[in-house]
């Protein structure tokens, strides 16, 4: 049985815990508003690029180009895993380490790693996966800096042949209650799916397919790493702000039963007095 000073000790630590986990509520949900304005503005943008070049690619003959280079089969590739820096988000890292560990166990061939966020990096090195960079990302979200070191190291290692292909693995955002974590080839481009008895597109190129090629391709890759970075950001704060509400709501309950709890102890001890005073009182008249 816990006295009334341990109780009121836990009562100061749960009125802590409670100041610590608003701060970072009311932090995380404006940091949330910042990054869901990033990626609604950025989502149409990236969604017809990637549309487009999949039309391009299903366009019939085309110059050969290194990002465009599909091999016979996929015998190392590379996963861009984006995690958070930190924790105190929920299931977020867990969902996405879950998901990616299932990705690795799947596909076929010898996996490369680039870790984005500190849980990745510490998850995967412990199990002894080969992670030839790892990225961490500053509190505030990511920035186009960010994207843009990763797509040329991924590039980099898909044009020298160091990788057959690119995948990236991130959360997709839809609210700040509901994250979905998922994986998506970004190289090769794969042409979307074509009915059998669809022609081809041809296209008329200005000035030629092959500069075309070397402008549109680098940036459609920059793009994708771009928009899943944004995605992973708001879905990261999104996370941490329910996470965090959640835990002071319960922290708000914990004080309620314990003060409760402290109520009662202290009565208990009133009553236990006047009743020692009362019978020693009684005691003296006898």
């Amino acid at each position: 049985m816990a006295t009334l000073k341990q109780i009121r000790s836990r009562i100061r630590t749960a009125k802590n815990i409670q100041q610590i986990t608003r701060a970072m509520k009311l932090v995380a949900a404006a940091r949330l508003k910042r990054a869901t304005d990033r990626v609604l503005q950025a989502r149409p943008y990236s969604e017809k690029l990637r549309g487009f070049m999949q039309s391009l690619a299903a366009g019939g003959d085309l110059p050969p180009h290194p990002l465009l280079q599909r091999p016979e089969a996929i015998e190392r590739y590379t996963l861009i895993l984006i995690t958070a820096e930190r924790g105190l988000c929920g299931s977020y890292n867990t969902n996405l380490l879950r998901r990616a560990s299932e990705f690795l166990a799947q596909q076929e061939g010898e996996p490369t790693l680039i870790t984005v966020g500190k849980k990745g990096t510490q998850f995967f090195a412990k199990r002894g996966y080969d992670i030839v960079h790892s990225h961490t990302l500053p509190t505030s979200g990511a920035r186009i800096a960010d994207a843009v070191e990763i797509a040329q190291i991924a590039r980099r290692m898909f044009e020298e042949g160091e990788t057959d292909a690119i995948f990236v693995c991130y959360s997709k955002f839809f609210s700040a209650i509901r994250q979905v974590p998922q994986v998506v080839q970004l190289l090769p481009i794969e042409p979307p799916e074509q009915a059998a008895d669809s022609a081809a597109i041809e296209f008329a190129f200005e000035p030629d397919a092959a500069t075309l090629l070397d402008t549109l391709l680098p940036r459609y890759f920059l793009s994708l790493v771009w928009q899943a970075l944004l995605e992973a950001t708001a879905s990261e704060h999104g996370a941490r702000m329910s996470a965090m509400t959640s835990a002071t709501d319960n922290a708000g309950k914990m004080i309620q039963t314990l003060t409760l709890k402290a109520n009662r102890e202290r009565q208990a001890g009133i009553t236990k007095e006047i009743l020692e005073v009362v019978g020693g009182a009684e005691a003296l008249k006898a």
